[in-house]
């Protein structure tokens, strides 16, 4: 899709109205303020205010925050929404989202309207019907990066640019020729370099598929090993059916009577076989008073005489727990996949969802856990027949019925960074080895995190998403999100205007290492794109670029893509 011409575009002295209060509203308003210099008036209910999950704009300049007892055409009319050059309605409610949608397109006909929605299905139906309206989802945007740092993949779902399929992989797995721009340089000093001068640094490249005929491999998905594969069932089999407790007492007896019988064969002076008779014997029927036994012959005897008393009860116990632990594990379909090698998703909220959902599309085996029965994944779990267990993720039992001590990776996703990071750090004591993905909104707590407990892997949702929504509501179409660690590059296309700067300017003009590459160039009046374009070729009118880059470096290039833009 091509942006607006420049008559078309929002003027960005008008105010943007955010209605939201979580961590997508925040960034929102954030990159609204800094990125686009624009001032924002964010609305919300005093309730929401209060809620666990809202965020505290106070700290953002230029950012209005208006409460008021209920979200209504009143609240919009205080917050000058028909002088506003958009509006956003980030909470996480469809139905109310399309009903405050309709109210704001009554007020204002032609204005930019941004709606977060769930549901893709009736945004893709709500989307037409609203005139100048964009429909996203969060989850949707976010959930294919998860899932690939969950797998240990270099990236997220593939991006098509014109009549190409992109993906992003790593550079050992493609030829150069297949090879349309290097991305970021994950080895460096201090985090990922993006967009790096030297296109040959960069270790994590954007690639034609044609080039990657084994798709699943290059990104690093891997079957589980076949090596053990019986065993591990079978040691998964047994440990649902058994609790850990039963599991040690039952050892710690017939290990006691192991010993005994070695001691006592070597102390009588028989075979292996005769020394078991007597032991089992002395077992199931009880001590028996032996002429001839030596005081430690006969200790012995006792000692065994013992464990046998103790080993009738705990066998019965051990069968009613287990038909009962069955029954249980059966109810909560947690039988029909082995806790061996597979992926624990802890948190089925809207992301959570999506990553199940993605997870079982490419046949991944996994476990996932939901708090509470009312959990918004917890139907789709039972539909889709994938194991669940009901408990917070942050407590030992249920990360241990989950099965994390065999898992492949652990993803701790709740909404919350608090219980994301006790599940992680809880599941690393059971497991040290563990590959863990948090999902954490502070950029601060991730970096000392990383640092300081060796959890490298976090993202924020909220930062992930909310860059497609500032770009749709400044009127320009993404083509795609490329998440690299906690950074963001971004996919778009740009028209060059007539009187512009970049009118007659080279490609080398137009590119800025560390924010923005020129990948294709779609000259006015050509039906192909050429792709990575030499640096001398000249831009005409109405030339269209494809580029990557970052927020800054494409909001620096659409500036110079507006008529005029040479003069000012």
């Amino acid at each position: 899709m091509t942006l607006p011409t420049p008559a078309q575009r929002t003027p960005v002295s008008a105010h943007f109205v955010v209605c939201g209060f979580d961590g997508l509203a925040y960034r929102l308003a954030e990159q609204l303020t800094t990125r686009y210099d624009t001032d924002v008036v964010v609305v919300m209910t005093e309730e929401q205010q209060h809620q666990p999950g809202a965020r505290d704009f106070a700290e953002l300049d230029r950012v209005r925050v208006l409460v008021v007892e209920r979200v209504s055409e009143k609240a919009l009319e205080l917050a000058r929404l028909t002088d506003a050059a958009g509006l956003a309605l980030t909470a996480q409610d469809d139905v109310g989202n399309i009903h405050l949608a309709l109210q704001a397109r009554e007020q204002s006909a032609r204005m930019r309207i941004v709606i977060r929605m769930y549901n893709s299905s009736l945004a893709h139906s709500i989307e037409p019907l609203l005139g100048d309206c964009k429909v996203l989802s969060d989850s949707e945007i976010a959930a294919p990066a998860l899932v690939a740092s969950a797998l240990r993949e270099v990236a997220a779902n593939p991006v098509k640019v014109a009549q190409r399929t992109l993906v992003v992989v790593r550079r050992a797995d493609v030829s150069d020729r297949y090879v349309i721009c290097g991305l970021a340089d994950t080895a460096a000093d201090g985090g990922p370099r993006m967009l790096p001068r030297d296109e040959q640094a960069a270790d994590l490249v954007l690639a034609d598929l044609r080039g990657i005929p084994d798709l699943e491999s290059t990104l690093g998905a891997r079957p589980a090993p076949a090596k053990g594969r019986r065993i591990g069932v079978a040691r998964t089999f047994l440990g649902t059916l058994v609790s850990r407790k039963s599991r040690i007492a039952i050892s710690v007896v017939l290990g006691l009577i192991v010993v005994a019988t070695a001691a006592l064969a070597v102390s009588l002076k028989v075979g292996p076989g005769e020394a078991s008779y007597q032991a089992l014997a002395t077992v199931l029927g009880g001590p028996q008073a032996t002429d001839g036994y030596s005081p430690w012959q006969k200790t012995l005897q006792l000692i065994l005489g013992v464990a046998g008393l103790a080993l009738v009860p705990l066998i019965t116990a051990l069968v009613v727990e287990g038909m009962v632990r069955a029954r249980l594990a059966v109810a909560e379909v947690r039988l029909r996949q082995p806790h061996a090698d597979h992926l624990v998703v802890a948190g089925l909220g809207g992301v959570g969802t999506r990553v199940l959902r993605l997870l079982h599309d490419r046949g991944v085996r996994m476990v996932a856990i939901a708090a509470e029965e009312k959990s918004r994944g917890v139907p789709l779990a039972r539909e889709l027949g994938i194991p669940l267990v009901i408990g917070d993720p942050g407590r030992e039992s249920t990360l241990r019925a989950a099965g994390v001590d065999q898992a492949r990776a652990l993803l701790a996703i709740t909404n919350s960074d608090a219980s994301n990071l006790e599940t992680a750090l809880r599941a690393r004591n059971l497991r040290a080895s563990l590959h863990v993905v948090l999902r954490l909104f502070d950029g601060d707590l991730a970096r000392r995190v990383r640092r300081t407990f060796n959890l490298p892997y976090s993202h924020s949702v909220s930062y992930l998403a909310a860059p497609a929504f500032a770009e749709a509501l400044m009127d320009r179409e993404v083509i795609g999100t490329i998440p690299v660690e906690r950074r963001v590059l971004l996919l778009a296309e740009v028209v060059v205007a007539a009187g512009s700067d970049l009118d007659g300017a080279r490609i080398a003009d137009a590119d800025d290492p560390g924010d923005l590459r020129v990948i294709a160039l779609n000259e006015f009046g050509e039906p192909r794109p050429l792709w990575r374009p030499a640096p001398a070729r000249r831009m005409r009118t109405n030339d269209r670029l494809t580029v990557v880059g970052t927020r800054a470096g494409l909001s620096a290039l659409i500036r110079r893509s507006v008529a005029g833009s040479r003069t000012a």
